[in-house]
């Protein structure tokens, strides 16, 4: 079987967002090249992908990439998709056949989104290569290790044995159905922040859940229920399936949603890794939702919109009280006074 990988070279902002789509598009794994990663310091036996060498990295920005099993008819490498690619693969999607050629304009058509909502995504540039088997789905298992990303959680593949000591908690993600590996600093940001808020009992809603990493977090720290809603029903399936194999199933519920429609139940905490213009779409819900003295954690804000993102969570009335941030990312927490 041969296979055509498809690379995307975008910014970090739309990094997940591509990643999503490769996803749904019925990719059978991705990988996410990040030139920052170069200047990483791993100072521990815990780190991500730090064999690499500098050539395996873009010069700049992220390359995520993706691969389709190709139709017979294969390709030529490093075709160019600035000419007609023609029928060189197909992919599923909800059982639709794609060809490599729709798949293609299928990212072009979200990266033109990404920029109408305002979001810098890079050079946008998309590269095809035809590559052999080799057993190459598993052949990258050899870099993702367990990776420390708080004082207390430890993120591990199901094949990975992370050492464990004290309160330490462990989040098992199985990548093969993940859209990433729990490690992005949006998503490092907020598991700390949900240490600091959670001390048990918590009504928490993750907005946007993705792999559901952030609704394990806050289960494992003592949440009493979570609602984990996405809009990808792609995402839904896999979060589900997290959740399950850490064993958090009868605390956290995940459902297909968009944003907060359609939830009438007040909560203590909502936690949005999602985009900043995301964000600023439904300050007004997320109030409406929060108890007095609820807090809301705001992530996947880079630092260039995080002055928008504080005007819109004050004016709706919360009251920002912690800034974290890392690598250019901004988590925001903000509490619903006795006045909002």
């Amino acid at each position: 079987m041969r296979w055509s990988e498809v690379s995307v070279y975008t910014s970090e902002e739309a990094m997940q967002a591509v990643a999503d789509l490769l996803h749904d598009l019925g990719s059978g794994g991705v990988v996410i090249e990040d030139s920052a990663t170069l200047l990483t310091d791993f100072s521990d036996s815990y780190g991500e992908i730090y064999e690499l060498a500098e050539a395996d990295y873009p010069a700049d920005g992220v390359c995520v990439k993706a691969y389709f099993v190709s139709d017979p008819a294969s390709v030529d490498a490093r075709m160019s998709t600035e000419s007609e690619p023609g029928a060189a693969g197909v992919a599923t999607k909800r059982g639709l056949k794609l060809t490599v050629a729709e798949v293609i304009g299928a990212i072009k058509a979200e990266l033109a989104r990404l920029t109408d909502l305002g979001v810098a995504v890079g050079s946008g540039q998309i590269e095809l290569v035809e590559v052999a088997d080799e057993d190459w789905a598993h052949s990258w298992k050899q870099y993702y290790k367990p990776a420390r990303i708080s004082e207390r959680f430890i993120i591990t593949p199901t094949w990975g044995e992370a050492s464990v000591k004290g309160d330490e908690l462990v989040i098992e993600l199985d990548p093969g159905m993940a859209f990433g590996t729990g490690t992005h600093p949006t998503t490092v940001l907020s598991v700390q922040a949900l240490e600091e808020i959670i001390t048990g009992g918590e009504r928490v809603i993750d907005v946007g859940c993705g792999t559901g990493v952030l609704s394990i977090a806050a289960a494992k720290l003592g949440a009493g229920s979570v609602l984990a809603l996405d809009i990808d029903p792609v995402a839904v399936a896999s979060a589900n399936h997290n959740i399950v194999l850490n064993g958090v199933d009868a605390r956290v519920t995940v459902r297909e949603g968009n944003l907060l429609r359609g939830v009438t139940e007040p909560v203590d905490v909502i936690v949005a890794n999602i985009l900043a213009e995301v964000i600023l779409l439904f300050t007004d819900e997320i109030v409406d939702l929060l108890v007095t003295g609820g807090c809301f954690v705001g992530s996947g804000i880079i630092e260039a919109n995080a002055t928008a993102v504080v005007a819109a969570l004050e004016a709706s009335g919360l009251a920002v009280t912690q800034k974290l941030a890392d690598e250019g990312w901004v988590t925001f927490v903000a509490r619903k006074d006795l006045i909002g």
